[in-house]
């Protein structure tokens, strides 16, 4: 993948190399150094999030939420402290159940 972060290939999921073989084709792969993990898990999070804009598919939110568990990893934080992480913002600030836009403030 070229584009703004430089890169070469795209990061997929751990199991994509299996479901290629089981096609009958050889992958070619490499791990990513701890240095440019990072970029990659960051073009990653903004293909996705693209792919969801463009569908508007419940699956796709599936892989954003996939590529914000291992950018949450990139900083020591787990699958389950990010989603209580959310809850806790959840709890202090609300969601956005009830649709509010905010146009700025009177005075």
């Amino acid at each position: 993948m070229a584009g703004d972060t430089g890169q070469t290939g795209k990061l997929v999921r751990d199991r994509i190399p299996e479901i290629i073989r089981r096609d009958g084709l050889e992958p070619i792969l490499r791990t990513a150094t701890d240095d440019e993990f990072r970029g990659y898990v960051h073009a990653k999070l903004r293909e996705e999030l693209n792919e969801y804009l463009e569908s508007g598919r419940a699956e796709e939110l599936a892989d954003v939420l996939e590529a914000c568990f291992a950018a949450a990893g990139l900083q020591g934080v787990s699958r389950t402290d990010l989603i209580e992480l959310a809850e806790q913002k959840r709890q202090e600030r609300g969601g956005f159940d009830d649709r509010l836009i905010w146009l700025g403030n009177a005075g």
